[in-house]
C-alpha cells in the first residue's frame, strides 16, 4: 500500500527528483520503491521519454486505483486518529415511517442539533411495521411512527395525537361551505397518500366505515408533492394536521377545512426504542430532548 501511495505521487510530480524532495528520500531510495511496486505487479509502470517519466497504458490503470487505496487510506487515519483522541464524535440511526419522516422528523431533529450540533445523524425510512421491526432488531437506535404499539420488547412513548384535514385549493366549489361533513368527500376529485401507509389505512377504514368513497385521482407518497399537485390540478386531499402550517398552506394556495368526522378520528406518534439502548448517552440525549419537544407526551403516556 505505501509503495502504491509514493508511485501515486510521483504521477502528480511528474518527477521523481520532485518526489523524492516532498517524501524527504534520496532519488535512489524513490526509485527502488518504484521499482519493487513494479517487481511486486509484474508490470512496467513508467517509460522514461529523456528527463519526463511516461505512465504506460498499465500504469494509467494502476494510477487510478492507487488514488483510490490513498484516499482510503487516508479515511482510515482520520478515524484511528479519531478513536485515539477523546473527542469521539457520537451518531444516532433514526427509523422513521414516511409521515413522520416528512412531518414530524425534521423539526425535531433541528431541536436536538441545536444543543447537540455534533452528533452524526443517520435516517432511515419504512413503513411503520418495517421501522417497528429495525427498531426490535436493532438496526436503528430509535423509531419515530404514526402509531401507538403495544410491543414486549419495545418502549413506547406516546408524542401526540393528530388528525386529518381536508385542504382544497382557492377557488374550490366546497370553499364556500359553511360546514363540511365526511359524506360530502363521496365521489370528490382527491390525491391521497400512497396505499399501506398508517395514514392512507386510517383513510380507508374511515371511508368503509362511513360508505364514502372519493374518486382518487393520484396516490402519492410526498406531502409537498401532493400540496403542490393539489394548488395544480385543483382537486381535494387529506393530510394530517401536524403537517399542516399556516406558511406552507399560504405559500401553496392552500385552505385548510375541518371535518367533525376527522377530528374524531385520531393517530398517536410515538417514540419507540429497546430498553437497552438507553445506556448510550446520545440515545438517552435524543429520547429526553424528543420529550422537551413534545411536553403533552408525559400526559399522554399518563392516559
Amino acid at each position: 500500500m505505501d509503495n502504491l501511495i509514493v508511485f501515486a505521487l510521483v504521477v502528480e510530480q511528474q518527477s521523481l527528483n520532485r518526489a523524492s524532495r516532498q517524501l524527504n528520500l534520496s532519488q535512489p531510495a524513490l526509485s527502488r520503491k518504484i521499482m519493487a511496486l513494479e517487481d511486486e505487479l509484474g508490470v512496467k509502470l513508467f517509460e522514461r521519454k529523456g528527463k519526463r517519466l511516461e505512465l504506460t497504458l498499465i500504469g494509467h490503470t494502476c494510477y487510478e486505483y492507487a488514488l483510490q487505496i490513498r484516499s482510503i487510506a487516508r479515511d482510515m487515519q482520520q478515524k484511528i486518529n479519531i478513536f485515539k483522541s477523546d473527542d469521539i464524535p457520537s451518531s444516532i440511526t433514526i427509523g422513521a415511517s414516511l409521515t413522520t419522516l416528512q412531518s414530524t422528523l425534521p423539526d425535531l431533529i433541528t431541536f436536538y442539533t441545536a444543543e447537540y450540533p455534533h452528533t452524526d445523524i443517520k435516517a432511515l425510512t419504512g413503513k411503520t411495521h418495517e421501522i417497528v421491526t429495525l427498531v426490535k432488531d436493532k438496526k436503528v437506535d430509535i423509531g419515530l411512527i404514526a402509531s401507538y404499539i403495544d410491543h414486549p420488547e419495545l418502549n413506547c412513548v406516546p408524542l401526540f395525537d393528530d388528525h386529518l384535514c381536508l385542504v382544497l385549493p382557492n377557488g374550490h366549489p366546497y370553499m364556500d361551505r359553511p360546514t363540511i361533513n365526511l359524506h360530502d368527500i363521496h365521489d370528490l376529485p382527491m390525491i391521497l397518500f400512497s396505499k399501506g401507509t398508517w395514514y392512507r389505512i386510517l383513510m380507508d377504514e374511515l371511508f368503509q366505515r362511513h360508505a364514502v368513497f372519493p374518486n382518487v385521482k393520484m396516490e402519492i407518497d410526498s406531502f409537498e408533492a401532493i400540496l403542490r399537485l393539489v394548488s395544480t390540478t385543483k382537486v381535494a386531499t387529506l393530510l394530517p394536521m401536524s403537517y399542516l402550517r399556516h406558511s406552507l398552506l399560504e405559500n401553496n394556495d392552500l385552505n385548510m377545512r375541518n371535518v367533525t368526522e376527522l377530528e374524531m378520528t385520531k393517530r398517536t406518534t410515538s417514540l419507540i426504542y429497546v430498553e437497552e439502548s438507553t445506556t448510550n448517552t446520545t440515545i438517552q440525549a435524543f429520547i429526553t430532548k424528543t420529550r422537551q419537544f413534545f411536553p403533552k407526551s408525559l400526559l399522554l403516556q399518563q392516559k
